[in-house]
């Protein structure tokens, strides 16, 4: 009597909900293990040299690993449904911090870059919380407009809202995280059943404005001509890229060892966080660039796989969005260490320093696993 009881109440739990992603959590989890290993390796010696701690920038990647874990975790048990009500609330948070971070005294400047907020244990980026913020807010609009999203008045929200956090962003200024969440919101445009003209309509004034964008700032003109021949400043605007090329270069196709680089003795800047993948091409050669895009790739596969499969338009706008955000943040984190596009500033998602990056795209995955776990697709394979 009491196992049939049980029987029950255990078919009525998973006619509610379904499983995790398990496959979606190990290589999240792969990643993050990952990402300490090579921080420590791509930072030891500036940190030593620096900070006289060759594990200071190790102990800030545990804290933001630990943290993105649990937060990764409380999301996944948070039914993700209820977002839709705070969908105001993330955007506004987003568009604060946003704010807050101009204000000189309260945002911290960096690089003649004013784009944290010091909290005290954690500096945190705002422009990074904005991109969750977008995504959950278009999510949110898109699921309940549906019907709209082939119209201009559909769509104008959106883009209204998408250009406010692009203009914000820009003042900080982050001509590179501008040009992540306009590619985001592009995307959720598409997704959401933008027309083709509306697109085309789009994109055209985006390319002008970047051009526009390109031309009256002279540091990102002579970012642009550092990429199109760095050879020709090779101390200067080129420098970076170059100490890029020389690291890849270096690593063959087996690398030339873990902890055995060479351009992390302070030949490379920012070598723990935007320009990781070069230390890691360096280090474990062309085989270990391909086993990280390959585990990026299977990552976006089972968010999208989510969102096939999510019972409600809502959920599936989430983990669409959530593949978005990864998918287009390494490929430009890539495509900038390899020479293929200017030099920016963007992280490696996962992988490259910087915790509040590490906790924001955590909660993403949490909200994606949240869907699946409250899928009816996923409960009709499971039975």
């Amino acid at each position: 009597m009491l196992l049939s009881v049980k029987s029950k109440n255990f078919s009525a739990r998973i006619d509610r909900y379904g499983r995790v992603d398990f496959p979606l959590f190990a290589v999240t989890s792969g990643l993050l293990l990952f990402g300490i290993l090579m921080v420590y390796s791509a930072s030891s010696y500036n940190a030593e040299i620096n900070y006289g701690n060759e594990f200071f920038f190790v102990y800030k990647q545990v804290f933001g690993v630990i943290a993105g874990i649990a937060v990764m975790l409380v999301m996944t048990f948070f039914d993700y449904r209820k977002l839709i009500k705070a969908r105001y609330i993330a955007l506004g948070v987003s568009i604060l911090l946003l704010v807050l971070v101009l204000i000189p005294g309260i945002g911290v400047e960096n690089y003649g870059a004013r784009r944290w907020l010091n909290l005290g244990f954690i500096t945190l980026q705002a422009s990074e919380v904005a991109k969750l913020g977008y995504v959950i807010f278009a999510s949110a609009y898109t699921s309940k407009n549906y019907k709209k999203m082939t119209t201009i008045r559909g769509i104008l929200p959106l883009i209204a809202v998408g250009g406010i956090i692009c203009i914000l962003t820009l003042l900080e200024p982050s001509m590179s995280v501008t040009m992540c969440i306009a590619f985001v919101i592009i995307a959720m445009l598409v997704i959401g059943g933008m027309r083709f003209r509306h697109l085309i309509c789009m994109i055209l004034p985006l390319a002008l404005a970047v051009i526009l964008l390109i031309i009256i700032e002279p540091y990102r003109m002579n970012r642009l001509m550092a990429f199109l021949d760095p050879w020709a400043s090779p101390l200067e605007e080129g420098y970076q890229l170059l100490q890029s090329f020389y690291a890849i270069g270096s690593g063959g196709f087996f690398g030339v060892g873990l902890f055995n680089s060479r351009q992390k003795f302070l030949f490379l800047p920012f070598a723990e966080s935007d320009f990781i993948f070069s230390v890691i091409g360096e280090e474990l050669g062309l085989l270990g660039c391909l086993c990280v895009i390959l585990a990026f790739c299977f990552m976006i596969y089972r968010l999208v796989t989510i969102a096939r499969q999510a019972s409600d338009r809502f959920g599936c706008y989430l983990a669409s969005g959530m593949a978005v955000l990864v998918g287009v943040q390494v490929l430009i984190n890539i495509a900038v260490v390899t020479g293929s596009i200017p030099p920016t500033g963007i992280p490696l998602p996962f992988v490259s320093s910087g915790s509040s990056a590490i906790i924001v795209f955590c909660a993403g995955i949490g909200i994606s696993e949240s869907v699946r776990l409250r899928s009816h697709a996923s409960v009709r394979a499971l039975l």
